[in-house]
């Protein structure tokens, strides 16, 4: 079986749908909250100009989602899977972002989990890319069972590069941790 990094995902709270050119408008609607940057590495992503290079590196990954939650059929953010290494049997997951509305009400779960359960059917290891500066993502993370294991100056498309926090979680672990 073929590892597809951009199928449409889904759960009972959210669908993930492979990001589109024409979804640019709809989603810098939900970017375009200054809030949402606050702890982020590029704290000026919700200018239309710097998140259209946020977005044409989303577009160019070939992995990135628009996240739309069920009940209502807004969007809630974005997010992607992204170096997918086939030898080491890993991938990433991150460029995660959540309109303000959706923070602390189990949407972030909801996506990792349906993504991590979609990932682990084809790799061992899945690794988080987090700003050094990103508290409530690090802690967010950390509630799903993945640990810091490295730091990393990250270089972002278009953008400068920034301090990471490398998390990662072993599909063992998760297994270990989730079983119905």
């Amino acid at each position: 079986m073929v590892f597809n990094i951009q199928p449409v995902l889904e759960n009972d709270k959210v669908i993930l749908y492979p990001l589109k050119e024409t979804d640019f408008d709809a989603l810098f609607t939900v970017a375009s909250d200054p809030k949402i940057w606050e702890q982020h590495p590029n704290k000026d992503r919700w200018k239309k100009d710097v998140f259209k290079v946020f977005f044409d590196g989303a577009m160019q990954s070939k992995g990135a989602f628009i996240i739309v939650e069920k009940a209502t059929g807004k969007i809630a953010g974005s997010t992607r899977f992204y170096d997918y290494n086939e030898q080491e049997h890993s991938i990433m997951i991150g460029y995660t972002f959540y309109a303000t509305e959706y923070w602390g009400k189990g949407i972030n779960l909801a996506v990792k989990a349906t993504m991590l359960e979609y990932a682990f059917g084809f790799v061992e290891q899945v690794y988080f890319h987090i700003g050094s500066n990103n508290m409530r993502s690090q802690i967010a993370i950390g509630r799903l069972g993945a640990e810091k294991v490295a730091e990393q100056q990250v270089a972002y498309y278009g953008e400068p590069s920034r301090l990471n926090f490398v998390y990662r979680i072993s599909k063992q672990e998760w297994l270990a941790n989730n079983k119905q």
